[in-house]
C-alpha cells in the first residue's frame, strides 16, 4: 500500500470523488504495465470482494451493524433503482486468504529484459454470491438474538455500486480457488468472536 501512495503521490491529494480516484488509479496501472512490459517485472493483482470475519475491519457494515443491533440502533439499508435493495458479494476471510496463498504458490519469478514476457495476471477473489444487505442484517439479527430496526435510505450519489459480484473463473483456472464459506456460517464465526472479545452478555451465538 506503501508503495502505491507513493506512486500516485495520494499524501498530498484528497479524492474528491471517483473520477478523481479512477484517473489516480489508472496512471498506477499504466506504470505497472510499463514495467512489466519492458523490464520483465512480474506482477499479480488481486481484487477482493467485501471480505469479513473475526477481527475484520470496524468500518466495514457487518462490524458497526452488529454494534449498532446489540445497541438498539436502527440499521440503515440503502434502497436501488426499482426499490432493490443494495447487494455484496461477502467474501470469508478463510477464502479470501486461500486465494492469496493460491496466487503465490502460482506466482512465476520476473525474466528481466530482453527475455520472455513477465508473468501479468489479476484475479477476482469474491464468493460468488451476492446477498442482499437486508439478507445480512436478518442473518445478524438471529445470531444476537435481538431483532434488528432498520431505516430504508435511497441509495447515495457517491460514486458506490448497488451490486457486487465477482467473476472468479481465472483464479479457478490457476490455481483452483473454490470459496466454501456461505454467509451463515461466516457471521457466526464472526459473531462468536465479536461477543467474546467485546464481552456482551446480552446476545450469545450458538
Amino acid at each position: 500500500m506503501g508503495l502505491i501512495l507513493k506512486c500516485l503521490s495520494l499524501r498530498k491529494i484528497e479524492l474528491i470523488n471517483l473520477l478523481v480516484y479512477t484517473l489516480l488509479l489508472g496512471k498506477l496501472v499504466r506504470k505497472l504495465h510499463t514495467y512489466n512490459h519492458f523490464y520483465g517485472l512480474s506482477l499479480t493483482g488481486l481484487r477482493f470482494f467485501t471480505v469479513y470475519g473475526p477481527w475484520g475491519r470496524r468500518d466495514m457494515a457487518y462490524f458497526f451493524f452488529t454494534k449498532d443491533i446489540l445497541k438498539g440502533k436502527s440499521i440503515p439499508i440503502f434502497e436501488a433503482a426499482n426499490h432493490r435493495t443494495v447487494a455484496r458479494d461477502f467474501t470469508y476471510i478463510d477464502d479470501t486468504v486461500k486465494g492469496c496463498l493460491g496466487s503465490l504458490d502460482t506466482a512465476e519469478k520476473s525474466t528481466g529484459k530482453k527475455k520472455r514476457p513477465a508473468q501479468l495476471r489479476v484475479f477476482n477473489l469474491g464468493n460468488t454470491s451476492s446477498v442482499p444487505v437486508t439478507d445480512l442484517v436478518s442473518i445478524l439479527g438471529r445470531l444476537l438474538k435481538v431483532k434488528a430496526k432498520r431505516n430504508v435510505m435511497k441509495f447515495p450519489r457517491n460514486g458506490d455500486v448497488p451490486y457486487t459480484h465477482a467473476n472468479i473463473s481465472y483464479a479457478q483456472k490457476e490455481f483452483g480457488y473454490k470459496p466454501t464459506t456461505d454467509l451463515q456460517t461466516g457471521l457466526k464465526k464472526f459473531v462468536r468472536c465479536y461477543l467474546s472479545y467485546y464481552g456482551d452478555k446480552k446476545a450469545v451465538a450458538r
